[in-house]
């Protein structure tokens, strides 16, 4: 029956759809954690799950096959040379008219630059309902349920479109894991309509220089900061360069300016899930557990034998981290190669 106001034929929308981000050949990781969530969602609704991708020569990738791979019934191609470099108003574009003519009743996009700059494109002229960053996606007895950190990640908001269609979520990198391709699965890949004209776009780009923009949420090793580090983090980025990791911060850090943004793990920040997680002055506020506590061994090293983090740790030392630090780094860089199993 119709939707509501929104005068959506909420009957007419099926299926889970998952934009898979790629750029040069190079899918975000963010893509394969959404299939593999996807695939849950499709299947307690009984639906089909669909990948899109856009790109230039992605028949030369492969990209479809590894969508089908991890989960999806269907491929959806939209292959021309307007669509990279990435740029919002070709993307939103194709994507919008998919969306109109093959009528999905999910989408979910990746919480990154690309999505979250394109997402809004796609949801405001088809009068989508969308939900941005996302940590948690549920079907409860029938209804499709969002969820997102709310009050600088003191709340958890639950969120519902049942009258909007489709049902559209950005969703933070790192929240969902990754399954394991089955090369035996089979799909179909389909190349679709390209509805988008060079000569039709507003934008140009005249020049493009990529910039390293860190992306935590891959790292084996996390080496971790607070408030106790008290603004000096050349200790743990030489702890991380030794043990092959990469470092983060709380949001107190990062506030501090101590640690750039991208860095952030927590409720506000990203998600990780390295096979060891250091945390070093860290009290361990549930906003900051939030991102980290499906880490595979955790080591706390604060001063207050009382801190929270102690209670979600796997080793706890009780010591000013300035000093264990540097025995840390000494010690693995004069005895062992790597960390001990």
């Amino acid at each position: 029956m119709p939707g509501g106001d929104s005068g959506v034929d909420v009957e007419q929308y099926d299926d889970v759809w998952v934009f898979v981000e790629q750029h040069d050949g190079e899918v975000a990781g963010v893509a394969w954690e959404l299939l593999t969530k996807g695939r849950d969602l499709a299947d307690q609704r009984e639906e089909d799950l669909v990948a899109l991708v856009m790109g230039e020569d992605l028949d030369e990738t492969s990209i479809p096959e590894e969508c089908i791979a991890r989960g999806a019934d269907r491929v959806l191609v939209a292959d021309d040379p307007v669509f990279e470099p990435y740029r919002s108003d070709p993307y939103g574009e194709q994507f919008r008219y998919l969306v109109e003519e093959r009528k999905p009743a999910i989408a979910l996009i990746g919480g990154t630059h690309t999505g979250r700059d394109f997402a809004g494109r796609v949801a405001v002229p088809n009068h989508a309902g969308l939900t941005a960053d996302c940590t948690e996606l549920e079907m409860e007895n029938g209804r499709y349920e969002m969820r997102r950190p709310a009050f600088g990640g003191d709340a958890l908001a639950t969120i519902i479109c049942p009258d909007h269609r489709p049902q559209m979520s950005t969703v933070r990198p790192g929240v969902f894991p990754t399954a394991e391709p089955d090369d035996d699965r089979e799909g179909e890949v389909i190349e679709v309509e390209v509805v988008v004209q060079e000569e039709e776009t507003m934008t140009e780009v005249l020049e493009r220089e990529v910039g390293d923009v860190a992306d935590i949420t891959d790292a084996e090793v996390v080496v971790a900061g607070g408030i106790g580090v008290e603004g000096d983090f050349e200790p743990l980025w030489d702890l991380a360069e030794v043990l092959g990791g990469t470092v983060a911060g709380t949001r107190d850090a990062v506030e501090e300016g101590w640690i750039e943004p991208a860095r952030q793990v927590g409720q506000t920040g990203k998600t990780v899930r390295p096979d060891l997680y250091i945390a070093a002055g860290i009290s361990g506020a549930i906003q900051h557990l939030e991102g980290m506590d499906d880490s595979e061994t955790v080591i706390a090293i604060n001063t207050d034998p009382n801190a929270p983090i102690f209670d979600n740790a796997d080793y706890g030392i009780v010591a000013d981290l300035h000093e264990v630090i540097p025995e840390l780094i000494a010690y693995f860089s004069e005895d062992r190669q790597e960390v001990p199993a």
